[in-house]
């Protein structure tokens, strides 16, 4: 048995014990349609809002530290009780509205996610990065009633405020606004009386959660308070499926003597903010220290201040934390758990991890906003071995890759993964065609090409639309920016086809680093690849590639600042 079969095996004698019949995590059937049934954790809360109300026994403990700001877990569902009496009471929001929430990662982020979900509204978050247009779009496209924002989003709105027939509440500002749609939070705070129950029914929608939006307008993905509760329970699964099966490096966090908590450097209108960070801290009673945006400096000086336990970053992230020059002076001891998400982990990044942080508890996992980030995962030595694999498959999901024409393939066939599962979306927000393109029967087809391996691990090779095919040959960008991460100096690297008379596609790169030659890098990936996958055209870029939010490459604009794409199409 290899070491990697072992910590398999173990991992799933873990899952068997934890999901069987009165167990906490046990695994039940429930059919949600006549001709659907799905694998459910029928002890998961029945709404969102019991869900989090978890939080509310840790009392005194520290929630939040922001800057020099702490805030206890009594402070803060004190802020969400004074705001939940505001929107019922004051601004008669009824169950079903629509709550948007565009602004930094701010504490009242979070106070107005849980307040929102507490009165039966269905919250949007939307994407802070996103100018005039983009907020505009998700404004209008969700009908939300109501928006917290923080001084920059509503510089961007306020023109348009009439128009969107908005209230809004403005955090962190100390600016005086004379428009009466506009009210400061404090006045949301005032000393309230009775809160009102409100029924949230398990399958009532709980959130509108857009799509990045890599190509195209984002897509709002509407989950259920039943989705989202189980998808947290399924985190929870994981995670004590990965402490029983690596005991030796969970004894050792303990011995540390530092209590979990988490660096928040993600967005939280994304699920690895919202889902993965926030709600499951929560929860789980752990403290979140937050950041105003990612820079890998401060990051090390508040994990040095507050004793960071857990990072959770995109791979380009955890890179720029760990290779930073101020790692080897800062006391990082703290620091345990390292979640690579969002992108498959590049093998000089896995070595990276493994150099800097003494018996690292690292993972990745693999989800998608329409699953709401479940669908596989796994942490510790499984990682350690196979860290190129998304991990292992939910017990609550079924997987599936099918090829072009819908039929089902064989293990280790490339395919597009779908995923069923009762995590999953309904639909996307007032889009009929797209809904039915994606969501089929609590099925999700993921526009992703993976396949799951003879281990039983699902493997991430590459989008659908990202496929070059040059010549009939399908090039996967995937397996040759792994090429490239391998090659000394190399930051970053995205690489994508440009139409060809001849070809119909050419194989294109771009690259960051430092000191790179072109003929050097064609040589090495020439030493790697067959011919045919070696890019034709290799841009050196002088700055960092585009990323949105999530730490995903924005492919579309990487191409077309190419030098070889401005030749052949702009000149």
């Amino acid at each position: 048995m290899t070491d990697a079969s072992k910590i398999l095996k173990e991992l799933s004698i873990a899952q068997a014990q934890l999901t069987d019949a009165g167990s906490p995590f046990e695994i039940q059937q429930i059919k949600v349609k006549d001709n659907v049934i799905l694998h459910y954790y029928p002890n998961a809360p029945a709404n969102l809002k019991k869900a989090l109300d978890e939080g509310r026994k840790y009392g005194e403990d520290i929630f939040i530290t922001y800057e020099n700001e702490v805030i206890t877990f009594n402070d803060f569902f004190g802020q969400v009780d004074r705001l939940s009496y505001y929107l019922i009471d004051e601004c008669k929001i009824k169950r079903g509205e629509r709550i948007a929430i565009a602004m930094r990662n701010y504490p009242e982020w979070m106070v107005a996610f849980t307040a929102a979900i507490s009165v039966g509204a269905i919250i949007v978050p939307l994407n802070s990065w996103g100018k005039k247009d983009e907020l505009e779009y998700g404004l209008t496209d969700s009908s939300s009633k109501f928006l917290f924002c923080d001084q920059e989003r509503l510089d961007q709105l306020e023109d348009s405020l009439e128009l969107l027939s908005l209230k809004v509440v403005l955090v962190r500002s100390n600016k005086t606004f004379k428009n009466s749609k506009v009210v400061a939070y404090s006045a949301t705070q005032k000393t309230i009386g009775a809160l009102r129950e409100v029924k949230i029914d398990p399958f009532d929608d709980v959130i509108i959660m857009y799509t990045s939006g890599t190509t195209g307008r984002p897509k709002g993905s509407v989950s259920t308070n039943f989705a989202l509760s189980q998808a947290l329970y399924n985190f929870e699964m994981h995670a004590a499926m990965s402490g029983m099966a690596n005991q030796d490096l969970i004894t050792k966090m303990m011995k540390n003597g530092f209590p979990p908590s988490t660096l928040l450097a993600v967005p939280l209108f994304h699920v690895s903010g919202c889902h993965s960070v926030f709600m499951l801290n929560l929860r789980g009673g752990r403290k979140i220290s937050m950041m105003f945006k990612w820079d890998p400096e401060i990051a090390l000086k508040i994990i040095e201040k507050e004793r960071i336990t857990t990072f959770t970053g995109a791979p380009i992230m955890s890179t720029h934390l760990l290779s930073h020059p101020n790692w080897e002076e800062t006391d990082t001891s703290s620091l345990f758990a390292i979640g690579i998400g969002g992108a498959a982990c590049p093998p000089e990044l896995a070595k990276l991890v493994d150099d800097k942080i003494t018996n690292v508890f690292a993972g990745t996992g693999y989800g998608l906003t329409e699953t709401n980030a479940t669908c596989a995962n796994f942490t510790g030595e499984a990682f350690r071995l196979r860290p190129r694999s998304s991990g292992t498959i939910s017990p609550i999901v079924e997987i599936k890759t099918i090829d072009d024409e819908g039929k089902v393939l064989s293990q280790g066939e490339v395919g597009q993964i779908c995923i069923k599962s009762p995590t999953n979306g309904r639909a996307y927000w007032k889009l009929a065609k797209e809904s039915e393109e994606t969501f089929q029967d609590f099925w999700v087809l993921t526009g992703d090409l993976g396949y799951v391996d003879q281990e039983g691990l699902i493997n991430i090779i590459g989008r659908i639309k990202d496929v070059i095919i040059r010549g009939g040959e399908n090039i996967y960008p995937a397996e040759v920016e792994a090429v490239f991460s391998n090659y000394p100096g190399i930051e970053e690297a995205s690489v994508y086809g440009i139409q060809d008379d001849d070809w119909g596609e050419i194989v294109a790169a771009t690259v960051f680093g430092i000191k790179l030659n072109e003929e050097e890098l064609r040589n090495h990936l020439a030493s790697k690849l067959a011919a045919f996958k070696v890019p034709e055209y290799i841009t050196i870029s002088d700055s960092p590639l585009e990323r949105n939010a999530a730490g995903k490459l924005l492919v579309n604009a990487i191409r077309e600042k190419s030098a070889h794409y401005i030749n052949k199409f702009k000149n």
